[in-house]
């Protein structure tokens, strides 16, 4: 059973929230937007039978079925600034469709990601559930709307709508049940509650998170036919 009122508001505070000290030390350090962000996976390239700037290692791990990759290139180790990139793949080539600007963990990215470290896990996911605050925006997506992805109101008033769309990035979870679905297959130490949501204009505690036009257009795109990924990482990790 989901949790409902006062169990979800623990499950976000586990997984995707801040510490009230922590929201009253962060900046923004970036504004979320349509546009198509910096760095050079985020310019016009042609099609390509690779995605850009992403080594071997990585490559093996988008699955063979997949036509579909949510690229999060983070700007750094230790960066909360990040470039989000979506690929499709027309026969044998990835074309980049559109990229906008976007958020990772505050404190930057992790191979090895624990609970509370407030640093994004570096890997390939797959993207197989959705939900949030608002009605379906027209996903082919698996889609729960509930008011009890409402983020608190005692966090600050910039992160309220946060949940208003998000995307479970399978990090820890089952797929097949609605993000916010408690169950940890390794464990609670290893975190998991790990999304694409809605940004607000800084770090996360290990999401991903884009402006609101980015999260609709995403959910509008992404085909549980095309076995979609989000491949995610500092740059210098996904080269490697």
């Amino acid at each position: 059973m989901r949790p409902g009122g006062v169990q979800r508001a623990a499950a976000a505070w586990a997984a995707c929230a801040f510490l009230l000290t922590a929201l009253s030390a962060c900046g923004a350090d970036r504004t979320g937007g349509t546009g198509t962000g910096g760095g050079a996976a985020a310019r016009a390239t042609a099609p390509s039978a690779r995605i850009p700037d992403v080594g071997d290692r990585w490559h093996r791990r988008i699955p063979a079925a997949s036509r579909q990759v949510v690229a999060v290139y983070g700007d750094g180790k230790d960066s909360a600034n990040a470039t989000v990139v979506f690929y499709a793949k027309r026969g044998r080539l990835w074309e980049r469709v559109r990229g906008w600007p976007g958020h990772n963990g505050k404190k930057g990215w992790t191979a090895d990601h624990t609970l509370g470290d407030e640093r994004s896990p570096v890997g390939v996911f797959t993207l197989s559930d959705a939900g949030g605050v608002l009605a379906d925006p027209g996903t082919r997506l698996p889609y729960t709307r509930s008011v009890d992805y409402e983020a608190p109101r005692w966090w600050e008033r910039s992160h309220w709508h946060d949940f208003d769309y998000v995307i479970a990035i399978d990090y820890n979870r089952v797929p097949g049940n609605p993000p916010d679905d408690p169950t940890r297959p390794e464990g609670e130490e290893k975190g998991g509650g790990i999304w694409l949501h809605l940004d607000h204009g800084s770090g996360t505690s290990a999401c991903v998170s884009m402006s609101r036009p980015a999260m609709e257009y995403l959910l509008r795109t992404l085909d549980p036919a095309g076995h979609p990924v989000v491949l995610m990482g500092d740059r210098a990790a996904l080269k490697s």
